[in-house]
């Protein structure tokens, strides 16, 4: 029975990512080379899935833990989302395009949350169980970019948006076939504090738990660089096959989340978030070194890629474990509620907004053959601010007392 259930849960999960690996990379590609859009348009875009995330602990707090079986909804919003997603590239002006984007991330990050929901509730050992059927989410990315560029050499047409749209309705009505998850707060009044996790800003009385808040805020702002970039920087390089390129970094995201465990047993929270934030460091050094250093360009830029499981899994899932670990049984939901609206939320919305200005900013007036932006520029500012988080992560950040 559960070994049925966990191949259903790994199946979601590898459409559910399948989904935003095939648009998520290669999007700003398509924006600005061929629809034009701006550079702070294209921050604006990315944006998007932020105000998605920020509306999502509404929907799922207000609408879906109290009215309607997960499953079902899955479904539902899954179809939806198919629909938005051929909606998509129908709208050539920003005018027209953003709002459209904005209910599409919205009616895709609730799934995000009920996928992993449904997923623990239904597995008997769920610590032991959850990562390996999260493992095909990484996959799931990794194929979406392949067969985008790859099977279709779709980066910089609105096929992304078709093949993502397919795929989400394929979720929706596979997704009517998990096991029944019925609301889990029939009847009950659910504070507004509660759904957005402010019950956790108690927390934020211990010095430490205020300065990893304040870091992983402050790292959202340069790491959004890479996300709403990337893809245009190697492309206008000349790349080809660039979001299954891109995709190498889900491979290292994989074999860093094997290692993550045996890093926090042996290492500590500090020392793992540590390297997580050095990786940021890293990969952005890189990939200001590749722009003028032709001969190791793309060395320094699969090495920067590669280094994804690292910035990832160190900083990100570290950082959820520790808010787990320091917040008691009745607030833990309200503490990852809180550090996913941080993350996702508001430092998504902050960085992807100024990566954007970074790239209008640096556009070349006159541009050189196929390079339209100072990429050096646009790399070398979220390098030293990542140094500056960097630092104050090493100085004020202490390790706590109590490990499980």
């Amino acid at each position: 029975m559960q070994t049925s259930l966990k191949l259903k849960l790994s199946a979601f999960m590898f459409l559910q990512y399948f989904i935003w690996g095939s648009w998520y990379v290669s999007m700003a590609t398509y924006l600005g080379k061929t629809l034009g859009f701006e550079g702070g348009q294209i921050g604006l875009a990315y944006g998007a899935f932020a105000i998605g995330a920020m509306i999502s602990p509404f929907f799922v707090g207000l609408i879906a833990d109290r009215y309607f079986a997960s499953e079902k909804l899955l479904g539902f919003l899954g179809i939806l989302g198919g629909a938005l997603l051929f909606l998509l590239p129908k709208l050539t002006t920003f005018a027209a395009f953003y709002p459209a984007l904005i209910l599409y991330c919205a009616s895709y990050a609730p799934t995000l949350a009920l996928g992993n929901s449904l997923s623990l509730h239904h597995l008997e050992n769920p610590k032991r169980d959850f990562p390996l059927v999260k493992t095909l989410s990484a996959v799931g990315w990794i194929a979406g970019g392949v067969t985008l560029s790859v099977v279709l050499k779709g980066e910089q047409s609105a096929v992304q948006f078709y093949l993502a749209g397919a795929v989400s309705i394929a979720l929706g009505l596979f997704s009517l076939t998990l096991p029944h998850t019925p609301p889990k707060k029939t009847g009950k009044d659910v504070r507004l504090g509660e759904i957005l996790g402010l019950d956790a800003l108690a927390l934020l009385k211990k010095p430490s738990f205020a300065i990893f808040i304040t870091c992983m805020f402050l790292i959202c702002i340069p790491l959004y660089f890479y996300f709403v970039n990337m893809n245009m920087y190697i492309t206008e390089l000349g790349w080809t096959y660039t979001a299954a390129k891109m995709s190498l970094a889900q491979v290292s995201d994989v074999i860093f989340l094997i290692l993550l465990p045996i890093m926090l047993r042996t290492l500590g929270y500090k020392k793992t978030i540590f390297i997580g934030i050095l990786a940021w460091v890293a990969r952005y050094f890189l990939l200001a070194g590749s722009v003028h250093n032709t001969g190791l360009s793309t060395t320094l830029i699969f090495s920067a890629i590669l280094l994804h499981g690292v910035c990832y899994d160190f900083l990100f899932i570290a950082g959820q474990l520790y808010v787990d670990d320091e917040a008691n049984e009745r607030m833990r939901g309200a503490a990852q509620g809180f550090i996913a609206f941080i993350l996702w939320g508001v430092g998504n919305f902050v960085g992807s907004t100024l990566a954007g200005k970074s790239q209008a900013f640096h556009t070349l007036a006159e541009p050189q053959g196929a390079i339209a932006h100072d990429w050096h520029g646009i790399w070398i500012y979220p390098a030293w601010g990542a140094v500056a988080v960097l630092a104050l992560f090493l100085i004020f950040f202490r390790e706590p007392a109590k490990q499980r």
